[in-house]
């Protein structure tokens, strides 16, 4: 009984034994990069991201330290590898690329079974400019594919406080015609609104605007530049700018705004009219 024990002792210890060395194993192997984005090809799904000129990769070899590489992508989207030579990495995705590296290495004859990983440190091919009133601007990666507006806005850091909320404009280039869109910010997070919440492309231009402003001045408490938000009426433009003066009235409101042919026209609007931005509100003094 007393052997019996024991042996099932020594088998349990080798088993953990065994177990603790698999960790070890798995732990030291390297774990290839986008592995997701394999299992997504593998169902049919779009592509993460694809390499292109100007990205910077870190290649590993598993056991082979000396094949371990940290190399940009040329012009002609190629890398220069040791035993390798030249080949061509752009329009590769990472699991694509690791493939034809374990390939070449296994066509050369040099390591029988490659495991090679790929690392994207430095993406500078699939960029885009967003401009204007963000918190970041400047060029943006496009580090996976089918990024949306959204995701690149949050890259740049938001929209700015004094940036325009209504609307962004992205310019481009779609199926080599010139592209331009405004999008309305505020309708992409309303329901059903994921169309508009476009998706971005390399290349593409970004533009926030300022927000829009009216212009206020005569009888009231505060003249002068006030932000225009979203159906503004002249009433809720005159409480904005603090009410009118003890000599103002709200009769004969005179609204300059300037016409699509670039004529200004003066309009009398009523209180509950909507003004538009650049207009520009006097305010008369009253008679009485």
């Amino acid at each position: 009984m007393i052997e019996l024990l024991w042996t099932r002792g020594r088998l349990c210890g080798l088993a953990m034994g065994l177990s603790a060395l698999g960790l070890v194993a798995a732990t030291a192997m390297p774990i290839p990069v986008h592995a997701q984005p394999a299992a997504a090809e593998a169902k049919g799904e779009p592509d993460l991201y694809r390499l292109g000129v100007g990205d910077t990769v870190r290649i590993t070899v598993y056991q082979s330290p000396d094949l371990s590489l940290e190399t940009r992508l040329t012009e002609s989207g190629a890398i220069s590898y040791p035993l390798i030579g030249s080949i061509r990495l752009g329009g590769l995705t990472v699991s694509e690329a690791e493939t034809a590296l374990a390939n070449a290495l296994k066509k050369g004859d040099f390591i029988k079974n490659p495991q090679v990983s790929v690392m994207v440190t430095q993406v500078r091919a699939n960029q885009v400019n967003v401009l204007g009133q963000v918190g970041k601007p400047g060029r943006v990666a496009l580090d996976v594919a089918g990024m949306r507006l959204t995701d690149v806005l949050a890259l740049a850091g938001g929209v700015a406080a004094n940036g325009g909320s209504d609307t962004v404009v992205v310019t481009g280039v779609r199926n080599g015609q010139p592209f331009r869109r405004e999008i309305d910010l505020p309708r992409v997070f309303a329901p059903n609104g994921r169309s508009e919440d476009i998706v971005i492309q390399p290349g593409d231009a970004i533009w926030v605007d300022r927000f829009p402003v009216v212009y206020m001045y005569g009888e009231v408490q505060r003249p002068g530049q006030l932000r225009l938000e979203r159906g503004m009426t002249v009433m809720q433009a005159l409480a904005s700018a603090g009410g009118l003066t003890q000599r103002g009235t709200q009769r004969g409101l005179r609204v300059s705004r300037r016409a699509a042919n670039g004529q200004v026209q003066a309009l009398e609007l009523s209180l509950d009219d909507a003004l538009q931005a650049g207009d520009v509100v006097f305010v008369r003094e009253s008679l009485f």
